[in-house]
């Protein structure tokens, strides 16, 4: 059995338009975002870059704000790592170019307290005698995370979490 999600038909660019704009206004969006909602459609491959187009020129769609939003908000709320948020922007098709320019928004302070932050509160929560097996799974937790290694083992360094 062949399970497909149904197409919904939208006969006219115009409706198209204005429910990508809705789309858009709502919560930023990346440009793979929208192309895969206006396939959703069922619009034709013409219609829709023609329609992403428009949503660009009216400052709807706007790549490089959506790039620095998403690094911001996953770092603040779910305090995730440069490495986990870059595989999520690639995952959202967006350019090395503006990857790198987002990843430089994150503060080089916040991103250190917040490593800290996330390890100290694991720490708390292991319950292993041996120091070798604790600090394997602080790193483990903070690769998870998305952190370098290097300062992984920095903060367990200086907080002496082990």
């Amino acid at each position: 059995m062949d399970f497909e999600k149904p197409v919904k038909k939208i006969l006219d660019k115009k409706t198209a338009l204005a429910k990508a704009e809705h789309y858009c206004a709502y919560q930023e969006r990346s440009q793979q975002e929208v192309r895969n909602r206006l396939y959703d459609y069922g619009l034709r491959s013409d219609e829709v870059e023609e329609l992403i187009s428009d949503l660009i020129q009216n400052n709807f769609l706007n790549e490089e704000r959506f790039a620095r939003s998403y690094a911001l908000g996953k770092f603040r709320m779910k305090q995730w790592g440069r490495i986990k948020i870059k595989m999520g922007l690639k995952a959202k098709k967006v350019s090395d170019k503006l990857i790198v320019k987002a990843l430089k928004e994150l503060d080089d302070d916040d991103y250190m307290d917040t490593l800290s932050a996330v390890l100290t509160k694991k720490a708390a929560q292991i319950r292993e005698p041996d120091s070798f097996k604790r600090k394997n799974k602080l790193v483990q937790y903070g690769l998870m995370r998305g952190y370098e290694n290097d300062l992984i083992f920095d903060v367990l360094k200086s907080n002496e979490l082990l």
